[in-house]
């Protein structure tokens, strides 16, 4: 009876050993699974922050700048600007520079497009149209989108800073107060239209492509040779008129000491012929 008893003793014993090893070990587990608390120096302002960055970036759709730079060699000047005219036409483009020239073996013109960017591709392709090959085709295409996301949203921030410094003025007493609280208002009202230009400034790069374009025609040895003698004369003779100019010019600055080589000649050569009468 008594071996039986200290069996149970011992049973029991070990049944309770190995139940709060469990336990220990599920509380062990249970405290490494536990999250880590938020840290301590967030503020409702930052949470604020990133809740309106975060959801800029669902609102605002993806801002791309588009750029082109197109060059090559044409047979007809006129035939290539007509095309590149009626393109522009057709995708609500403008022209906003245009510019032309003629060099020792070619003719060349110069336009600077801009063009609707949903048109950007449309509008390559129409010009594109003809050409054989290109000396240089550079396409190019930018995202701004974070950098545009980051400009609303420190806007958005300058603009909540402005308005608690306006509540702020219309419950001051003091004069002193009063003038630094607007001063603080006119430097922030400062940053908010620096930060609404330059939103504006990627807008417009956004919304519209800049297209450069240069095409040109290689004329003829003998005749690039005439038209530049006869550009070499032509500047011969401005060159020397402009030279001549410059010497009279020259000689009425010194009127004076002409005048005094005038009269001391004149001396001269008096005396010498009193001389020769003697």
């Amino acid at each position: 009876m008594r071996h039986i008893f200290f069996l149970s003793v011992l049973f029991l014993a070990l049944f309770g050993c190995s139940k709060s090893e469990a336990e220990s070990n599920d509380v062990a587990v249970s405290a490494v699974m536990v999250p880590p608390p938020p840290p301590a120096g967030a503020s409702e302002s930052n949470r604020k922050d990133q809740d309106l960055i975060e959801s800029s970036k669902t609102k605002i759709p993806q801002k791309i700048i588009k750029q082109g730079s197109l060059r090559f060699e044409t047979d007809n000047l006129e035939n290539t600007y007509n095309q590149i005219q009626k393109a522009v036409s057709d995708n609500k483009a403008r022209i906003i520079n245009d510019s032309e020239g003629k060099d020792y073996n070619s003719v060349y013109r110069s336009l600077t497009v801009k063009v609707p960017s949903q048109n950007f591709d449309r509008f390559i392709n129409n010009v594109s149209k003809g050409v054989s090959y290109f000396e240089v085709k550079n396409i190019s295409a930018e995202d701004v989108t974070e950098q545009f996301i980051d400009l609303t949203s420190r806007l958005h921030t300058k603009k909540k800073l402005e308005e608690r410094y306006l509540q702020i003025l219309q419950k001051a007493t003091k004069v002193s107060e009063i003038l630094e609280i607007e001063k603080q208002i006119s430097a922030i009202r400062e940053e908010i239209e620096s930060k609404e230009g330059q939103l504006k400034y990627l807008e417009s790069r956004v919304s519209e492509s800049t297209v450069t374009i240069d095409f040109y025609k290689t004329i003829a040895e003998k005749e690039g040779i005439k038209i530049s003698y006869g550009s070499k004369i032509w500047n011969a003779l401005k060159s020397g008129f402009y030279s001549l100019s410059d010497f009279l010019i020259s000689l009425i600055s010194v009127w004076p000491f002409v005048i005094l080589f005038c009269v001391f000649a004149y001396f001269i050569r008096r005396r010498l012929k009193r001389r020769k009468k003697e």
